[in-house]
């Protein structure tokens, strides 16, 4: 089972890219982030022409995040995040997929930090490693994926120290990604290539693709039962390089 999170920057936008991935790609399992649609904007004709049924929350603009499927239909358990009714953000969405269950997010920038949007990704971290735990505590095998934004050593960025003011890399974010890790959860990409400069994302500006300038913020974790399925894992890096491409690269596991 092939399960990948690709951060499209924008579903409408980017869809042909994104048609074309899913087909040279065919993963069994997607999560997106950066829809930057309403909900009535998805493009769920072109998805279930592509062979994926979908569920998916959409904001005008902003964030979005959606789960697509090949063999069956995700079952929605929840289209957000615990812990804060007044957040209207469209950042997670989680569901059953077969035996799995699949939580997709997306979480803040931060920047600039400190102030308020960062207080607010420190609260929404808090908010996702409470759900994390409860998750985690309750036996199933779940992934949670998704653009995290914060890369958790340095050797997830290109140049460490022209980031260490970034709420990407501050030493809150990474500390709590720390902590979220601590409950029991496997970094997939990090399991299986503890050495590598692996990136998921480059920038549009100063040439950051061709010169490998980029951050590895794109992340799976996975229960202890999911873990030892654990076969490979990788980044689509070639895709960042297509016309009209996301600034990320989707990232993908494959599960015995």
């Amino acid at each position: 089972m092939k399960i990948a999170t690709y951060n499209v920057n924008g579903v409408n936008g980017r869809l042909p890219v994104l048609l074309r991935w899913l087909e040279e790609s065919k993963p069994d399992i997607v999560c997106l982030q950066e829809l930057k649609a309403p909900q009535e904007k998805f493009p769920e004709s072109a998805i279930r022409d592509a062979g994926y049924h979908a569920i998916w929350h959409g904001q005008k603009s902003w964030n979005g995040v959606a789960i697509l499927s090949r063999k069956t239909q995700p079952q929605e358990i929840r289209r957000a995040l615990p812990g804060d009714p007044e957040d209207i953000h469209s950042r997670y969405i989680e569901a059953s997929v077969g035996d799995l269950t699949v939580g997709c997010l997306y979480l803040p920038n931060g920047n600039p930090a400190p102030g308020p949007k960062f207080d607010y990704k420190l609260d929404w971290f808090r908010r996702l490693t409470t759900h994390a735990a409860d998750l985690f505590t309750s036996g199933k095998p779940v992934i949670l994926t998704g653009d995290y934004n914060v890369m958790p050593t340095e050797i997830d960025v290109y140049k460490p120290e022209s980031w260490v003011d970034d709420a990407l890399f501050r030493p809150e974010v990474r500390l709590a990604f720390k902590n979220l890790v601590a409950q029991g959860w496997t970094d997939a990409i990090r399991h299986l290539h503890p050495d590598e400069k692996i990136y998921t994302f480059w920038d549009y500006f100063r040439n950051a693709f061709a010169r490998n300038a980029g951050l590895r913020i794109d992340h799976f974790l996975l229960t202890p039962q999911l873990a030892k399925r654990l076969k490979s894992a990788g980044v689509d890096r070639e895709v960042r390089g297509w016309e009209k491409s996301s600034d990320h690269a989707p990232v993908w596991i494959q599960l015995t």
